[in-house]
């Protein structure tokens, strides 16, 4: 029995086996289903033989062979595990078949020496996500997530336990003192980290405006959406001091936070106290 776990594609539904066949066709053929061993290690077996037959290999050779084979057996086995944990995640309406052949190359080209779980899980969903919605998650979000360590990861995701959505998503930071920030790991020296490393813009004193062409906002918290009204004497909703960079609202797409205890009705207390007008309404409204 084969030790690929992408092997019985046909078991899968049709989203899944589009996924599998494109990624194949685009980085080499990597989960061909008459394949019985992965292709990494068993070209680079079939290389050392044919090495062997034809001349005496050293023995530093052939330890560097044998390095080889369990290096890429390792990148082949991340590959695989991203690629399944990402099936999961797929919509009925995934449209795989769309994504760029060089898009999935350099995705797994970032991807391959991921091992970490949780890291496998944020990668599996930005493949999930570029299948779901092809053209969404930018080359460049590839790039930096591939350089993002863990502990950046966690901080991140911290902070969008704080993310509303409008037709965008941006995260509510009034003052990151008050301890409904600090008991979840979010402070100004955080906050500062993650605008150096290129995922949020740091507002100081002055924070940011979101507006648009009227004075009522639909904002999404959670499960929760309010309609914003605004006074007549504002041009746009305070959002406070954080603004998501474009890798930042790629990720926060993706990353999977939980919603913080107390946040809706702080935010809304907050608004109301400006003299906002706000009204729960169901999605379908």
């Amino acid at each position: 029995m084969s030790d690929n776990p992408l092997i019985n594609i046909g078991e899968l539904s049709k989203p899944a086996t589009v996924l599998i066949e494109k990624i194949s066709d685009a980085i080499g053929g990597v989960f061909k289903p008459y394949q019985i061993k992965r292709i990494a290690k068993a070209e680079a077996e079939a290389s050392l033989i044919r090495t062997k037959a034809e001349i005496e290999i050293s023995q530093i050779t052939q330890r560097a062979m044998h390095r080889f084979i369990e290096e890429e057996t390792k990148k082949q086995n991340n590959i695989e595990e991203i690629t399944q944990k990402a099936i999961p995640k797929l919509s009925d309406n995934s449209k795989p078949e769309n994504i760029e052949n060089d898009w999935i190359s350099n995705f797994f080209d970032k991807c391959r020496l991921i091992s970490d779980q949780e890291m496998q899980d944020l990668w599996a969903s930005i493949l999930s996500e570029e299948a779901n919605h092809p053209n969404s998650i930018s080359k460049r979000t590839i790039n930096f997530l591939s350089t993002m360590d863990k502990i950046d990861a966690q901080r991140f995701t911290l902070l969008c336990k704080f993310c509303w959505i409008t037709d965008m998503i941006f995260p509510i930071i009034l003052n990151p003192e008050n301890d409904i920030y600090n008991k979840n790991g979010i402070g100004f020296g955080v906050l500062k980290h993650l605008e150096s490393i290129g995922l949020i813009s740091y507002g100081d004193k002055e924070g940011f405006n979101i507006s648009n062409n009227s004075n009522k906002f639909v904002a999404h918290y959670f499960g929760k959406t309010v309609l914003i009204t605004l006074p007549q004497n504002y041009t746009g909703l305070y959002i406070g001091l954080v603004f998501l960079t474009r890798v930042g609202q790629d990720l926060a797409r993706i990353c999977n936070p939980t919603p913080e205890n107390d946040f809706y009705d702080y935010i809304i207390n907050h608004w109301e106290k400006n003299g906002f007008e706000i009204k729960e309404i169901s999605i379908d409204q």
